[in-house]
């Protein structure tokens, strides 16, 4: 069960996230906004995922979109939302875990 869960809610197989950012990247954090307030990634945008859909318009699509949240479930929701609507986005797991990858 818990390597099912890790498939599900893992970035994938080399992503590599500096590139993406030097391409880029637009990185779309969808906590609320007290959790985005008591710690985020510097040039991060907060869009909560409960507000993500009204505010689409707000994230370039010409450019990769990688989501964060606290622990990677709700960025998994975020990019599949994304990737839906045609943005090339990634799911970045946690925001602490995705700053120490950067």
């Amino acid at each position: 069960m818990l390597s099912f869960l890790k498939k599900l809610f893992s970035p994938g197989p080399g992503v590599d996230y500096v590139a993406l950012v030097e391409q880029g990247a637009q990185i779309i954090d969808v906590r609320t906004k007290p959790e985005f307030a008591s710690g985020h990634i510097k040039g991060s945008i907060n869009i909560p995922l409960q507000e993500l859909e009204q505010n689409l318009k707000k994230i370039d699509k010409s450019k990769p979109v990688i989501t964060c949240c606290a622990s990677g479930m709700r960025s998994s929701s975020a990019t599949s939302i994304l990737n839906a609507r045609g943005y090339q986005a990634y799911n970045g797991g946690g925001w602490a875990s995705l700053r120490n990858a950067m």
